[in-house]
């Protein structure tokens, strides 16, 4: 059952990036994103139901908003600006890079020693992002390598998070996290979003990617990692973050027809090993087959 949940949270995650790409260009950036926490707020308004959830949340308004801002308002519309020219898939391999990051500012920033192991993974998935963007640097789109460069910024800012959540919210509950973040976020740009709202007609089609994204790739995602986080472990369940691109590519080919070539197969290849360097994975298998 476990297993079952984890692929399916991976296949929400990884359509969040095909719902991005159809809904980002009507909508624009930020008031998508807007709408996308703002619903995942008001979905996961049940875990304030008990009043020790209500106290952990008034005891780190602080940290919430921060967690908020750097973990969903910041990384979610840098990520949806760049499915204005990248595809879906290569936004969800991009994104793969996150636990990268994660550990880069642990070792600069936070003063978490870096093992060797760890510092090969970091080069090697380095290495695998120059290797999947090498032929989309030279598109001809002009916006091309800006958006690649906001999304390897959405997912500094997922590392960032990471490591500040250890620091400032350890003994919260993680439903309590996953709200006051989706609550701080839609606090900093739902008034954003009114300057940023499109004048023209919105197509129904784009209003369901809205909600997918918003109920589905947000809120339930959140309440079905936090389930899993409780019933296995965050380390199981931060397993999905090897799954994710597979579906998202999986997804951009099946319903967008994006190609998927060589050179994004070595390159997520390679940026998946180094990231599991860098967690650790192919070190405790290793350690389990010998």
């Amino acid at each position: 059952m476990n297993l079952i949940e984890l692929f399916l949270l991976a296949a929400i995650w990884g359509a969040s990036f095909l719902f991005m790409r159809v809904a980002a260009p009507e909508l624009g950036p930020i008031a998508l994103i807007a709408l996308r926490v703002g619903i995942a707020a008001v979905v996961l308004v049940p875990v304030l139901r008990t009043a020790e959830a209500r106290s952990q949340f008034r005891s780190r308004l602080g940290p919430l908003f921060i967690v908020g801002v750097t973990n969903s308002a910041l990384p979610f519309c840098l990520l949806a600006y760049s499915t204005l020219y990248l595809n879906a898939g290569l936004d969800s391999v991009l994104n793969a890079t996150t636990p990268l990051w994660a550990a880069l500012i642990a070792a600069t920033l936070f003063r978490s020693p870096m093992g060797l192991s760890q510092s090969i993974g970091l080069l090697l998935g380095l290495a695998g992002v120059v290797v999947l963007v090498w032929d989309t640097l030279g598109a001809s789109a002009g916006g091309v390598p800006l958006a690649i460069g906001a999304a390897l910024l959405a997912t500094l800012f997922y590392g960032f998070a990471v490591n500040y959540s250890k620091r400032h919210l350890a003994g919260i509950r993680p439903f309590v996290v996953a709200f006051g973040s989706q609550l701080f976020a839609s606090i900093v740009l739902v008034p954003l979003a009114f300057f940023a709202w499109p004048q023209h007609a919105v197509a129904l089609s784009t209003w369901a990617c809205v909600a997918a994204l918003g109920i589905v790739c947000t809120g339930f995602a959140y309440l079905l990692f936090f389930r899993l986080v409780e019933h296995v472990g965050s380390a199981y369940a931060a397993s999905v973050t090897f799954l994710i691109p597979i579906f998202g590519v999986l997804w951009g080919a099946v319903f967008l027809d994006e190609k998927i070539t060589l050179r994004m197969a070595v390159g997520c290849a390679t940026i998946l090993a180094g990231t599991a360097l860098t967690t650790g994975k192919i070190r405790s298998i290793w350690v389990r087959t010998t």
